[in-house]
């Protein structure tokens, strides 16, 4: 229930935000019409509109983007067509002629005619709720996350459809303030007319602002009035009330490095008195695949201690804990320890196969591994992170949990005391002591200042261009001289996808003003699996010492395979630095930076 409020309240603050002021127009557009008639289809239509797409595009594939941009484009034509009629009367009657003809009323769904029609407003409003580009804030962006991860399902479209009631309830409010203000121009002659033509011309200039990217790009940087931190806020006030946990996606700190406590336990002087009973471990049915064994089950594991650790391969905070998930399995796993890791996917190309049995091989997994693809366990577990530790006794049933990095010796010693309460005659003592190499290597959470960070539009931010980020289109970008701390930005050729950046030229660059110890960057080469070589600098200088394991003192490096790069790991003192890397060669995808 705090979570609908949370989302309804949400949607409501989007009325600040600047990503809305292309929408307004085509709102105000029925001012000065009955809201009943009028103003509430068009907002209902704008709300189940967004409500659909955000849900296909959370829990779709790449068909439901194609699908939608197309939608996007039909709606701004039908749109401006609309702001013409507004602002040409005669043009409007003449575009009417040949579209009555074929059955079309372009003069009544346009307003040509001063009557309320509740079939045209609502036409309009599902035309704008397809233009709807809204601003992914914390709250925003936690639901479509969730929405990801969790499958399509009436909880997710009713989280959606608070969200976009919540902005219809703010948008009543200035339709209806409107209404007002245009009932007493009406009083002076001429008045309403010219009203109309300049609610036309808004329109138009709504409708250039959307096919421009306005409205995701400039219009979301320049405003003083974001409301990020607002919703942020909400965000804390809300679930610390409700006692519920907000879905994320990864790790909520910088460098998606969390480290979160696990489940609840009474500690005592030499480790854990008392284990809650969490509930039963779920079904591990619905793998794709099983890599190192046959397929497992919830019910023949009784009798064994099981730890099922949620993973991705190129997942930094997953990386960093994989040394101590070794070390359990090959320490306990004759004393009655099976360590299970479910791979679920962040990226597409996690979802091949051959690149996961690849990744386990260079990292020496060699305990069961069940191909989570599709998301099946994950949900069976209720699962919202990565990694993500879950602790079973003998009987099956779920004693401990722990989210993200840390508190190793505290899961170690969970593990012991389920095997003692299973019956092993002898459980080997003290604790691991985990060798951690290259990325694996424990991260400086104290000198990390800068937060995981996407590049593909779809969870991009801080991204700061010249022009607007262009989604889907191969667009040149120039990188500003200076950059504040944890901006980024492109120079060169790209095609921004929802996912990842493709650099479509040589000499392309990526530039990130940041703060922490390492900088990794998920990478991968073009389709024709060529390998793309590249150049890193620091604040325009080679690495020299603060090369990471996959780049030269020079700076120079190659990016062969679908994975996490660690690009830099300075020495010393750690302060703000500007980083860059320039692929020499095109096809380079660029996905998400990491830090530790």
């Amino acid at each position: 229930m705090w979570l609908l409020v949370l989302a309804y309240l949400g949607g409501v603050l989007t009325i600040v935000s600047p990503c809305i002021l292309p929408v307004l127009p085509f709102v105000f557009a029925r001012t000065g019409q009955p809201f009943i008639k009028s103003g509430l289809p068009l907002l209902a239509g704008m709300a189940l509109t967004f409500a659909l797409v955000a849900s296909l595009a959370a829990v779709g594939g790449g068909w439901v983007v194609q699908l939608n941009q197309y939608g996007r484009w039909l709606a701004l034509l039908f749109v401006a067509l609309f702001g013409l009629t507004l602002l040409l009367p005669q043009l409007a009657e003449r575009l009417t002629r040949p579209l009555v003809a074929a059955g079309s009323r372009l003069s009544e769904v346009a307003g040509a005619d001063a009557r309320p029609r509740p079939g045209a407003s609502l036409l309009i409003g599902v035309a704008t709720g397809l233009l709807w580009a809204p601003c992914a804030g914390p709250i925003l962006g936690l639901l479509l996350t969730g929405a990801a991860l969790q499958g399509a399902s009436i909880g997710t479209t009713l989280l959606l459809l608070a969200y976009a009631l919540g902005a219809a309830t703010s948008l009543a409010v200035a339709l209806l303030l409107g209404g007002k203000v245009f009932a007493a121009m009406k009083r002076s002659i001429g008045a309403g007319e010219w009203l109309r033509r300049g609610l036309g011309a808004a329109m138009l200039a709504g409708v250039a602002a959307i096919a421009l990217g306005l409205d995701t790009g400039i219009l979301a940087r320049v405003s003083t009035a974001s409301t990020g931190g607002l919703e942020q806020a909400l965000v804390g006030r809300l679930a610390g009330k409700s006692g519920e946990q907000i879905p994320l996606s990864t790790n909520d700190q910088p460098g998606s490095s969390m480290m979160a406590a696990g489940g609840a336990m009474k500690m005592a002087a030499n480790g854990p008195a008392t284990l809650p009973v969490e509930g039963n471990l779920p079904s591990l049915d619905g793998a794709v695949q099983w890599l190192n064994s046959p397929p497992l089950t919830a019910q023949g594991l009784k009798g064994k201690v099981v730890l099922v650790d949620f993973w991705t391969y190129s997942c930094i905070n997953c990386l960093r804990t994989l040394p101590y998930v070794k070390a359990w399995a090959e320490k306990y796993r004759d004393q009655g320890l099976v360590v299970i890791g479910v791979h679920a996917p962040e990226f597409a190309f996690e979802r091949d196969v051959g690149n996961v049995t690849k990744a386990m091989k260079d990292l020496g997994i060699t305990y069961p591994v069940a191909i989570d693809n599709d998301y099946k366990i994950w949900r069976a577990f209720n699962n919202e992170y990565w990694p993500a530790h879950y602790f079973a006794d003998a009987q099956g049933r779920i004693r401990y949990h722990h989210f993200g990095e840390g508190e190793y010796a505290e899961s170690e010693r969970v593990i012991q005391q389920l095997l003692r309460e299973a019956g092993t005659a002898k459980v080997a003592d003290g604790l691991i002591n985990a060798s951690a190499q290259g990325v694996q290597l424990a991260p400086d959470m104290n000198e990390v200042r800068s937060p995981e960070t996407y590049v593909g539009y779809q969870r991009s931010e801080h991204f700061v261009p010249e022009a607007s980020l262009a989604p889907d289109k191969v667009t040149a970008y120039s990188a500003p001289a200076t950059l504040s701390l944890n901006d980024w930005a492109l120079d060169g050729q790209w095609n921004v996808g929802s996912e990842r950046a493709i650099s479509v030229a040589p000499a392309s660059r990526i530039v990130y003003r940041f703060h922490a110890r390492d900088l990794h960057l998920v990478l991968g080469p073009g389709a024709d699996g060529k390998p793309v070589r590249f150049k890193v600098m620091i604040d325009g200088k080679a690495p020299g010492e603060a090369h990471g394991t996959d780049v030269a003192p020079d700076g120079s490096g190659r990016v062969t395979e679908q994975r996490l790069y660690q690009l830099l790991r300075q020495p010393g003192d750690v302060a703000d630095r500007t980083f860059s890397i320039e692929f020499l060669d095109p096809g380079v995808s660029a996905y998400a930076f990491t830090f530790g």
